[in-house]
């Protein structure tokens, strides 16, 4: 189980509803225990022979904390717009950003967290206009891309990426796990033509 989770989440802009803002933080917390199960943040030290984490020798950065600490924006397409322009030189919104505090797996090995420090994993923007587009297109509920995408972004602050082809496989296996457990279904399934 992650350490408690302190959850700074801000509506920005945009029309959030209360559903899809709980279950935005419901999708964050079942992602870092997921990663945590994975063997995110984990020392290296601390993996048994079989591959496993091993609590016995070490641990995860997600467990040893006393606080794991996230940021929210909730917001529109034009703030993410600047943000995407800003950040990764595409001026153009996107539906989830994410902002690693941590940017490596070395950074992460090479943290020193005193007894009281909180772990502060970075902040998620999510923008609700794209994320509706999206939805439609894609033939699934708004609340269960939002799910998705809150997963996706929590995953890239603990260090899961898709830049590469193994990445990408290994980080959509465990979006897959947890949005199972949260009871959605495979957000990479091909989306089926309607007949004509």
């Amino acid at each position: 189980m992650t350490a408690p989770l302190d959850l700074d989440l801000d509506v920005e802009a945009g029309a959030w509803e209360k559903a899809e803002i709980d279950a935005i933080e419901a999708a964050i917390v079942a992602a870092l225990d997921g990663a945590l199960t994975d063997g995110a943040l984990w020392d290296d030290d601390a993996v048994a022979t079989d591959g496993t984490p091993d609590e016995g020798d070490g641990a995860s950065l997600l467990s040893v904390a006393p606080m794991v600490e996230i940021g929210v924006r909730l917001s529109d397409d034009a703030a993410v717009r600047i943000l995407n322009r800003d950040y990764r030189d595409k001026d153009k919104p996107t539906n989830v950003l994410s902002f690693a505090a941590l940017e490596s797996a070395d950074d992460a090995a090479a943290f020193m967290m005193a007894p009281d420090m909180p772990l502060l994993l970075g902040d998620i923007v999510i923008a609700r206009e794209t994320c509706a587009r999206e939805a439609i297109e894609q033939k699934k509920s708004l609340k269960n891309h939002l799910v998705h995408l809150a997963v996706h972004g929590t995953l890239h602050l603990v260090g899961y990426d898709h830049m590469v082809d193994d990445e990408a496989e290994e980080m959509e296996d465990l979006e897959r796990q947890i949005l199972a457990r949260l009871g959605i279904d495979d957000p990479y399934e091909p989306i089926e033509d309607e007949p004509v």
